[in-house]
């Protein structure tokens, strides 16, 4: 809450936005701002008080004693104070926050070397100023949401959007500043009434246990008047905006998807998000979100797809569409001559892979893993198994020396699924060697990165880029 002050002490604080402010997003503009306040506001008091021995008499003009007064003219002006009468009862809370202060000769010295900063988490006790951090923080909670306006929305998208880039038109909503009272909420020139809560300050006294036994005060917005230090009646508010000083907008956005965007990228509609009066306006954050594809998976810049082929192209060859690419392009693809093609293999199609961020023409590879479709048991009583058996490889026999025992075990079908899902008491060694780097575990230096890089060529390892469109 930003209190208002004085011409001299406008004067004194000095307050302007940095030249680089429109850099930042609406968050961290109110933010900074709101902190420049506190701390310009904190400098002021420091140097006010440094030509005043009697500066810090707040608690005690609550009291309504001197800063003089001894122990006992404290215990008295407490008690006197009666809690039923109205007016002591708005005051009741803050009083006893100053009564608990300077009845302790310790906490009442801080208070008197240093005010209520020398009172606050992290004070360092007498020229508490010097932590001015921590009091901001515990009177803003550290800027973090309270002025946040922003408005970050989830936004589904596919491989072939990311791949070929897309612009999106959307119908939005958001909250704008009254035209018809500019933002005060008052008809015509109704004025708001001085909120009686906090007397118009905006904010009210709370006590917070700082130690054992220990227990400070900290300001908190008031909560009649939002902050504000006043309230409209019911009568004197516009009729537009029904005193909440703004009103509801429909507006038509557009984005655009551009080609190589990563996942986990934010979309920056800046000023395009829910008006406050006297606060910068929110941004829209569209964060976008990969979809699961059918055919592809995204690497940073490149890709990775399946692909079956036949025994008989894996022992002869291929020259054939293998995929539709994301742009509806047929890929056509031809085995080199002589190629005995292994199940897992692998190829790679240089540059068919995505297009680089902000540099369309520059794009990654796509890697095909060849999957080989075995005959079924049809083909098998199709074709002359002798004829089949001398055109194949001949069998292994048993292995040589042969074992002193063996036992013959009947043959039975498993699915290798099951056993990976299954749990496996500790000190277990199944997942030591094939199946640890599925589950996660492994030694890392059993991972080689062939660029020797910690980046791919797009910088797909660092955080999603935020660009303002």
């Amino acid at each position: 809450m930003i209190e208002h002050h004085s011409k001299d002490e406008k004067q004194e604080l000095q307050l302007t936005y940095p030249s680089n402010m429109h850099q930042a997003s609406s968050a961290e503009r109110k933010y900074n701002f709101e902190k420049q306040v506190f701390f310009s506001r904190v400098g002021y008091f420091k140097l006010r008080n440094a030509s005043s021995q009697n500066a810090h008499t707040e608690l005690y003009d609550l009291l309504g004693v001197p800063p003089s007064a001894s122990e006992d003219d404290i215990k008295k002006a407490y008690r006197k104070k009666n809690p039923n009468d109205p007016q002591a009862a708005q005051k009741f809370q803050e009083m006893a926050a100053a009564y608990e202060i300077l009845s302790d000769p310790e906490s009442r010295a801080l208070y008197d070397e240093s005010g209520m900063a020398g009172l606050g988490p992290g004070s360092g006790g007498p020229g508490g100023m010097a932590d001015a951090a921590d009091l901001f923080a515990q009177f803003f909670g550290g800027g973090a949401t309270f002025f946040d306006l922003d408005t970050e929305v989830p936004y589904d998208v596919t491989l072939e959007d990311l791949y070929n880039g897309k612009s999106v038109k959307m119908n939005m909503e958001r909250e704008i500043i009254c035209s018809t009272c500019q933002g005060s909420g008052a008809r015509g020139s109704m004025k708001p009434k001085e909120c009686v809560h906090c007397e118009g300050k905006g904010w009210t006294f709370i006590q917070t246990q700082i130690a054992a036994s220990r227990y400070g005060t900290a300001r908190t917005k008031c909560t009649e008047c939002g902050g504000q230090g006043s309230k409209l009646k019911e009568k004197d508010r516009c009729k537009k905006c029904k005193g909440e000083k703004t009103v509801e907008e429909k507006t038509r956005q557009e984005i655009f998807i551009e080609k190589g965007m990563p996942d986990g990228h934010r979309i920056v509609l800046a000023g395009a998000g829910d008006q406050q009066p006297g606060i910068p306006a929110g941004d829209v954050i569209f964060k976008l979100k990969t979809t699961h594809h059918e055919s592809f998976e995204r690497s940073g810049s490149n890709l990775l797809t399946n692909v079956k082929i036949t025994l008989s192209e894996a022992l002869l060859g291929f020259s054939r569409i293998l995929i539709k690419h994301l742009d509806g392009r047929g890929i056509r693809v031809s085995s080199p001559p002589g190629r005995i093609i292994r199940p897992g293999d692998s190829i790679k199609l240089r540059g068919e892979g995505m297009p680089t961020h902000k540099h369309p023409d520059q794009k990654g590879d796509l890697f095909i893993v060849l999957d080989i479709e075995m005959p079924d048991a049809q083909w098998l009583q199709s074709v002359n198994k002798p004829a089949l058996e001398r055109l194949l490889p001949s069998k292994k026999p048993d292995m040589d020396p042969m074992p002193e025992i063996v036992d013959e075990i009947p043959y039975e079908e498993g699915d290798i699924v099951d056993v990976r899902a299954r749990s496996f008491p500790a000190g277990s060694d199944f997942f030591d060697q094939g199946f640890a780097s599925q589950f996660g575990e492994g030694d890392e230096d059993d991972w080689e990165d062939e660029d020797g890089d910690d980046y791919d060529d797009d910088n797909m390892g660092g955080e999603p880029e935020c660009r303002p469109q």
